[in-house]
């Protein structure tokens, strides 16, 4: 397996992951479920951590598919400036969510801080969720131009039959 393939078998998780233990964090918080909370923040720090090989691998998937016919230059750059700004949310989504997590875990040492902690954890997930799903959508958009509304160009081969245009 090389760099490319793994880009494009981790860069789901992210997206994924995150959704889900957002959903569980909102409701842990409006519900007050500190262990439910202590769990979902885990999965956000999970999160920003496999975040880490899918952007590094990015440029070793740029090689790969730059060359490829049909492939635009500007859907790579789109991709690549959007994975930018989603990498820094996501670890700054990371860093909050582990705060918080050491604040329910070690109540004497960062607790006053809890709630704070948890509220900017799911304030910035939500915003890194919506910048790593964008991530996600241009990156489709690289290979799958049915998203972007470009049609790759591609050659026909015209029919061969027994049939000529003078039978019609």
């Amino acid at each position: 397996m090389d760099s490319t393939h793994l880009h494009l078998i981790l860069n789901h998780f992210p997206i994924i992951g995150t959704l889900i233990a957002l959903g569980i964090l909102t409701y842990a918080v409006f519900f007050k479920k500190q262990e439910l909370s202590k769990a979902a923040l885990v999965i956000i720090v999970l999160m920003a951590i496999i975040a880490i090989p899918v952007f590094k691998t990015g440029e070793a998937a740029e090689e790969t598919v730059e060359n490829i016919p049909g492939v635009l230059e500007s859907a790579i750059e789109a991709h690549e400036e959007a994975a930018e700004l989603a990498m820094i949310f996501m670890e700054i989504g990371g860093g909050m969510a582990l705060l918080a997590l050491i604040a329910l875990l070690f109540p004497a040492s960062l607790g006053k801080w809890k709630t704070t902690f948890l509220y900017l954890a799911l304030a910035i997930g939500w915003v890194a969720f919506f910048l790593m799903a964008r991530t996600g959508n241009t990156g489709g958009e690289i290979r799958h131009t049915e998203l972007n509304g470009s049609v790759a160009q591609t050659s026909t081969v015209p029919e061969t039959g027994s049939e000529s245009e003078e039978d019609d």
